[in-house]
C-alpha cells in the first residue's frame, strides 16, 4: 500500500506549485472516515491533524504539503480547525 507522503516546501517551490489557484476547503473539530478515489496533494494553511490508516498515523499541521495515494482508505481526526488548499490528479 502507497503511503501518505509529507514535505515542507519552501517559498519557491510554493509558488512554483501555485499554490493560489488551488480549491480551499475547511473543517472544524471533528473525525471522519475518507476515502481518496484519485490523488490528492493538499498544502495546510491552519490547523492540527491526525490522520490515521490500518498501516499509519501521521501528524500535519502548518506549512505541510501533503500527498495521498489513489485507494487510500483513513480516518481523519481534526484536532484544531484546519483550513487547506488540494488539488487532485
Amino acid at each position: 500500500m502507497a503511503r501518505i507522503e509529507i514535505a515542507r516546501p519552501t517559498e519557491a517551490e510554493r509558488k512554483k506549485l501555485g499554490l493560489e489557484t488551488w480549491d480551499h476547503w475547511e473543517c472544524g473539530r471533528s473525525t471522519f472516515p475518507w476515502y481518496y478515489e484519485e490523488k490528492e496533494t493538499c498544502y495546510i494553511l491552519e490547523g492540527k491533524v491526525t490522520v490515521e490508516t490500518a498501516d499509519e498515523k501521521v501528524e500535519i499541521g502548518p506549512g505541510d504539503l501533503v500527498t495521498f495515494p489513489a485507494g487510500l482508505h483513513c480516518t481523519w481526526h481534526v484536532h484544531e480547525p484546519v483550513k487547506k488548499v488540494y488539488r487532485f490528479g
